[in-house]
Formats: C-alpha cells, sequence, structure tokens
C-alpha cells in the first residue's frame, strides 16, 4: 500500500472511531449533541468518494452505518417508528456515499482522459516539431546540393576554358623573368603574374575539388597513423609559426573506413586552418575519443582568437573567407569530405577563446576485429 493511502485510510478510520465514541460516551439526554454528531459522519463519507470514488465512498458509508446502528437500537431503542428519522439517516449515508463516490470517479476519469490528450497532444507536437526540424535540415542540404551542382558545372567550365590558357601564361611569365635580373623594377611584376596565375589555379583546383566525386570504395585507416603522419607534414609550418602541437590519441588503436587521400586533404585544411588562427607561443590540440555510438571523435583545438558568432553561422557556405588570400572552399570541401565517409563535423568557437573542430566518423565494425 502507497503512503498517501495508508495515511488517508487511517485518517478515515480515526474520524469514524471518533465520533462513534463521542455518540456512546454522551449522555442520551443531550439530544442536540447526539445531532451533532450524526450529521459529522458525512466527513468521512464524503473523504472517502474523494479519495477512493464510488467504492471508497460506498464501503466507508457502509462502515458508518454498521458502526452507527448499534448505537440506535441498543441505547436509544424506543419504538421503530419514533427512531424512523435515524434509520433513515443511515440510509442517507449510503446514498451519499454511493452518489459522491460516482461523480468524484467520473471527476477522475474524465481527468486521466484529459492528462492522455495533454500527453498525447505534447507527443504531437514534439513529433511535429522533430519533423520541422528535419524538413529545415533537408531543405539545408538541398540548398547546399544546389550550389555544389552549379559549382560542379562551373569547374566543368572552369578546367576547360581558364586552366589551359593559366599554363601558357605562366610559362611565359617565367621565360620572360629570366630576361630581367632581380634588381629590375620588371622583374618584381613578372613575380607578382607568376604567383597570380598559382592563385587562380589554386581557385580552380579548389572548384574541381567541390565537383569532384568522393570516395566509395574504402578501406580499414587507422586513425592515430594518419593524425601522426600529418602532424609531421605540418611539423615544419608549425615551428616557423612558433605554435605546438600536441596530439592525444587514445591508448588502444582506432580503425575507420576512409579514403586515405580525402580524409588527410580534410584533416590537412583543419589543422592548417587552426595553425593560421594561433597567434606565436600558442598550442593546437588533436585529441581522440570513442563516443558511446561507436563513433571516433577527433578534436582540433587552438588557442587563436575564435570566430565570432554571425561568421561561425556561414563558416561551411562556399566563397565565404575571413582570409585575403582565401578561396573560401576550403571548409565547404573538408565538409563534403567528411559526410562522404558518413560522419559530421561541427565548430564550436567563442570570440577571443579560440575554436575546437570536432569530426566525427563511424567506426569499423568489430565483427572485423576492431575494438569499439
Amino acid at each position: 500500500m502507497e503512503k498517501s493511502t495508508l495515511i488517508r485510510t487511517l485518517t478515515l478510520t480515526g474520524c469514524i472511531i471518533g465520533i462513534s465514541l463521542l455518540h456512546y460516551l454522551t449522555p442520551l439526554q443531550l439530544h442536540y449533541l447526539h445531532d451533532i454528531f450524526q450529521r459529522l459522519y458525512y466527513l468521512p463519507i464524503i473523504l472517502a468518494a474523494f479519495w477512493f470514488g464510488l467504492r471508497g465512498g460506498l464501503l466507508c458509508s457502509i462502515i458508518v452505518s454498521i458502526v452507527y446502528a448499534p448505537h440506535i437500537l441498543f441505547q436509544w431503542g424506543g419504538h421503530f417508528t419514533m427512531e424512523m428519522e435515524r434509520y433513515m439517516e443511515i440510509l442517507i449515508y449510503n446514498t451519499v456515499g454511493g452518489v459522491t463516490g460516482l461523480l468524484s470517479q467520473r471527476e477522475r476519469e474524465r481527468s486521466c482522459e484529459l492528462q492522455k490528450t495533454a500527453q498525447g497532444l505534447k507527443e504531437s507536437y514534439q513529433t511535429l516539431q522533430h519533423q520541422s526540424e528535419q524538413i529545415i535540415v533537408i531543405e539545408e542540404q538541398l540548398r547546399r546540393a544546389e550550389k555544389l551542382s552549379t559549382l560542379g558545372e562551373m569547374a566543368a567550365m572552369l578546367a576547360h576554358e581558364i586552366r589551359n590558357p593559366l599554363g601558357s601564361i605562366r610559362g611565359t611569365a617565367e621565360i620572360l623573368k629570366d630576361d630581367y635580373p632581380p634588381d629590375d623594377p620588371k622583374h618584381e611584376f613578372i613575380e607578382i603574374q607568376i604567383k597570380e596565375t598559382e592563385r587562380l589555379n589554386r581557385v580552380v583546383e579548389d572548384f574541381l575539388n567541390m565537383a569532384r566525386p568522393q570516395p566509395s570504395d574504402m578501406k580499414p585507416c587507422p586513425v592515430h597513423e594518419e593524425l601522426e603522419t600529418i602532424v609531421t607534414l605540418v611539423s615544419n609550418d608549425a615551428r616557423e609559426r612558433q605554435v605546438n602541437i600536441v596530439l592525444q590519441p587514445q591508448p588502444y588503436p582506432i580503425i575507420i573506413k576512409a579514403d586515405r587521400e580525402k580524409l588527410r586533404q580534410a584533416f590537412l585544411n583543419i589543422i592548417i586552418n587552426a595553425l593560421q588562427a594561433t597567434p606565436p607561443k600558442g598550442s593546437v590540440i588533436i585529441s581522440t575519443v570513442v563516443s558511446e555510438n561507436t563513433f571516433c571523435e577527433i578534436s582540433f583545438q587552438d588557442s587563436g582568437q575564435g570566430i565570432e558568432e554571425e561568421r561561425l553561422e556561414k563558416i561551411f557556405e562556399p566563397f565565404f573567407t575571413t582570409k585575403n588570400d582565401g578561396t573560401g572552399l576550403g571548409l565547404a570541401i573538408t565538409k563534403k569530405i567528411i559526410e562522404s565517409h558518413n560522419g559530421t563535423m561541427r565548430i564550436q568557437s567563442k570570440s577571443g577563446k579560440g575554436t575546437i573542430v570536432t569530426v566525427s566518423l563511424p567506426m569499423q565494425d568489430a565483427t572485423n576485429g576492431v575494438r569499439l
């Protein structure tokens, strides 16, 4: 029995016993007191009806009738017709208990139905909200897919129309460069021309990377080995920038399925951005962790100035960049590579507090001998 039910039962029992004792212990000459005590029996009957419904109200009224009847028969005695009023009171006890209990029970059932309806409405609202969020995500994916489709068409055109002339321009500039010594003013202009052709060629290459289909035939890839390779590749750049790179791998091997070349490109884009954002004497921390849903989470944390909130919302949009010589396609390409590996990529940043880029990738199945 629940604690609240026990307390209510004891309360009703105490009321009935108390009122009955008042009846049996009060002299019969005090009629007005017995009339008051007689009406007091309604209190436990109504309470039982409210607390326990129809059964509670009837059971309490029957108990009151049983307890009160001996008082009428043995103490008051007398002729039956003379005590008719008191016997009618017993009938009213049971009527009040039954009617009040029935009304209370119906009200309780109605309240339960309303609660179920409210819960159903709440669940429907949550479902609609979830579906609305999914629709927004799908719309965003469609919008991004439309942009990528446009980029693909532009990339094909640029590859055909720009790359060949660029090669000719650069070759001509390098030939002319040999005709002018470094102290000649024209030598500087030719250097600028070569650098700009290189930059334009990188833009075209980025377009091609955005439009190029991502890998579908992926192989087992040890995450820690790949991260160690990447740290080695950028170590010279880090030393020149006076930035310390810290790799914090898990003590056991983590294997994922990936296209190593593409995954390395994505990781390099992230860590190069982190190095460029970190001031001298700063640090870039690379760490891995295995989540409960068997995903490997690789975090790249820098100690730079962070990214403003309004810029953070646009960070993955093509052509959006905060660098003077950037194309705005690096992170968009990186995100596309990660998503092609069935992974996710998210960025957390606050202005003045650095940035954390977290890549989440599914791990290889444990049945293949890989620890999850």
